[in-house]
């Protein structure tokens, strides 16, 4: 579903080259739940940027879904993010001018075709907001309006969902309900979830958690099966890298 070919972004300043990632090689397979974890700085947000279409890596190359996004043009990549990505922010990003339902709305009527409000209202009362379709994100608690930012993320039925932080605003009980709620995608939809965390316990729930240190991966683990015995409850998947 994605695929990195030794990836790297950089930005120039001044004489400075400052390098943010580099030699990302990378692979995803549909339906896998994946934790990017590593310390501030390290490039967790800027490599799930490139993932998302959001920027462009400086060097190598991004494949999603089957087809190349590195060089596309703007107006192609946000085509496809359209499609192809559901993208949950920590910030939740609702536009305030709009009620809940409008905001659910909006990625379907600028990718779909066809009347939306009815599958907009289902992933509502999915999220336990039913009942608050007409309120504006201000009339919202921070919980409420992150899962109203998962409705929209779900409303074109994306096969891949990534979020940035997406608890990292929110209170413990809010936060496992809105990563309760990202699970039950992956597990129902057969969802890709890409997922940027500095929380160990949802990391751990991760059927895969990736480690970034200065820009490079640095561990790459897949989770034991839940009927595995040892003590070690995770398998290297791919060996360490760089230390």
């Amino acid at each position: 579903m994605i695929e990195v070919r030794n990836a790297g972004k950089w930005i120039q300043n001044g004489a400075r080259r400052v390098e943010i990632l580099k030699g990302i090689d990378l692979s995803i397979p549909a339906g896998q739940f994946v934790a990017i974890v590593g310390a501030s700085g390290s490039g967790k947000s800027t490599l799930l940027g490139l993932l998302a279409g959001l920027d462009s890596p400086t060097s190598g190359e991004i494949w999603l879904d089957g087809a190349p996004i590195h060089n596309l043009a703007e107006a192609e990549l946000a085509a496809v993010r359209g499609r192809k990505i559901g993208f949950v922010f920590q910030s939740y990003q609702l536009i305030q001018t709009l009620t809940a339902l409008e905001n659910v709305l909006l990625p379907y009527e600028l990718n779909a075709r066809g009347d939306g409000i009815a599958q907009a209202r289902r992933l509502l009362d999915e999220v336990g907001l039913g009942e608050r379709v007409d309120h504006y994100p201000v009339q919202l608690s921070g919980g409420e309006q992150q899962r109203v930012a998962l409705a929209r993320a779900f409303v074109v039925d994306p096969p891949i969902v990534m979020a940035d932080e997406p608890t990292g605003n929110l209170d413990s009980t809010n936060g496992r309900l809105v990563l309760d709620l990202l699970l039950e995608r992956n597990r129902r939809k057969g969802t890709t979830l890409v997922l940027v965390t500095h929380d160990p316990e949802i990391a751990a729930r991760a059927g895969r958690k990736i480690v970034l240190k200065d820009g490079r991966i640095v561990e790459d683990t897949l989770a034991a099966p839940a009927n595995a015995v040892g003590e070690d409850q995770m398998l290297t998947q791919n060996q360490e890298r760089n230390g």
